[in-house]
């Protein structure tokens, strides 16, 4: 079945079909990784958009449970150089056909890639209509321009969970080993699918995590890192929140335009100052929003495993693993607030502390692994800041 994507500005990239077929809407971007593109798909920060994956082949290890970000794909489209159709993994459970086909996902493969993306990052991010339908490319071009983007959106409502407690159990974040007897000393047992996994340490933190549309690996590595999780959503009061009385509050990351969000800026400022607060992503753009600062959309964006941030209190830089079109302004931020990191590429912010009070934030993942674990610390700060805070 043929397809094409054709953007607002008229450029149209014909290709195949797989996976549904009809109209979908959305404002195109990139991924620059090489591999995980089931967490790409899974993610829900990519809600109201179309990706393009650079890499030029997709699929190759199909799709399976473990692997997921969230319960469902999230991605309005996805488009592709070409699809991998027979994958060769012992972890795969289906192909990345079937699971959009499941799912009801429209992709497209055959497109120039690298055409697009050299595009977008000339033209910026745009909105785009992904179709198979019989349609005129001015039409389509029309349509496409008429449809929402992401400026003024707020897809949190979309994603965000009613209330609940993660992985009480202490299974669904145990960290996954290769199965090698000469690994396995002091690992847990197996589970049914023959997988491995570490053990867990023991809880020394309860914390409340907001839920603006939150990785599953992020509540993963917080349990990892001895925290308790009870996820609440994304309305819920700040009053509600303090009212548990948690060690910390954890803000997460999350789809749209962090300036539609007033609603929860004035939770969030709520906050500051009353318990410890770590924020990760569209968490970091809502913190400087209640710090009283601004946002503004990036041209197009920053989403793969390969961008370099320098700390600019130890000089450090980390490969860091990100997903945002959107970025705090440093000139907005008031004088009780520190730029702690900042983007080589471009100079944007990256990570922000509160100069008295224990708060801090950053804008990429540290839960992600492409340095590969460069950013992990950020979880050993957010104990030790608890922990100072009880003293």
């Amino acid at each position: 079945m043929t397809a094409k994507l054709v953007l607002e500005d008229g450029r149209v990239f014909s290709g195949e079909a797989f996976g549904a077929s009809g109209t979908r809407f959305g404002e195109v971007c990139f991924n620059t990784s090489m591999t995980g593109y089931q967490e790409v798909l899974t993610d829900p920060s990519y809600r109201g958009q179309m990706v393009a994956m650079t890499y030029p082949m997709i699929g190759n290890y199909g799709v399976n449970e473990l692997d997921g970000e969230s319960h469902e794909p999230h991605v309005r489209g996805f488009i592709i150089e070409e699809l991998c159709e027979m994958p060769s993994n012992w972890r795969s459970e289906e192909s990345l056909e079937d699971y959009f086909q499941r799912h009801d996902i429209l992709g497209i493969q055959g497109i120039d890639t690298r055409a697009l993306t050299k595009h977008l990052r000339t033209r910026g991010a745009m909105k785009a209509i992904l179709t198979t339908e019989e349609i005129s490319d001015e039409e389509a071009a029309a349509k496409a321009t008429a449809s929402d983007g992401t400026v003024g959106m707020d897809f949190v409502q979309e994603v965000s969970q009613p209330n609940y407690t993660w992985d009480p159990d202490s299974k669904d974040s145990r960290c996954w080993v290769q199965r090698d007897p000469r690994l396995l000393e002091n690992h847990e047992a197996e589970d049914d699918k023959s997988d491995v996994f570490e053990p867990l340490p023991p809880v020394k933190y309860n914390i409340v995590a907001y839920d603006f549309g939150i990785k599953r690996n992020i509540l993963r590595r917080l349990r990892q890192y001895g925290f308790a999780v009870e996820v609440v959503h994304a309305k819920t009061p700040a009053s509600e929140v303090l009212a548990k009385d948690p060690d910390g509050i954890f803000l997460s990351n999350g789809p749209g335009d962090p300036s539609a969000l007033d609603y929860i800026h004035k939770e969030v400022a709520q906050l500051i100052g009353k318990k410890p607060i770590f924020a990760i992503c569209l968490g970091h753009q809502i913190l400087g929003h209640a710090f009283g600062g601004k946002t503004f959309k990036l041209k197009f964006g920053h989403r793969g495993g390969n961008q370099p941030v320098k700390d600019l209190r130890s000089g450090q830089i980390a490969i860091t693993s990100q997903n945002h079109g959107y970025a705090v302004d440093a000139d907005s931020l008031p004088d009780d607030v520190e730029v702690t990191h900042v983007n080589l590429n471009d100079g944007t912010v990256e990570g922000l502390r509160h100069k008295e009070m224990p708060v801090f934030s950053v804008q990429y993942h540290p839960e992600a692994a492409p340095g590969p674990h460069d950013a992990r610390y950020f979880f050993e700060e957010f104990a030790n800041l608890i922990d100072q805070t009880r003293q």
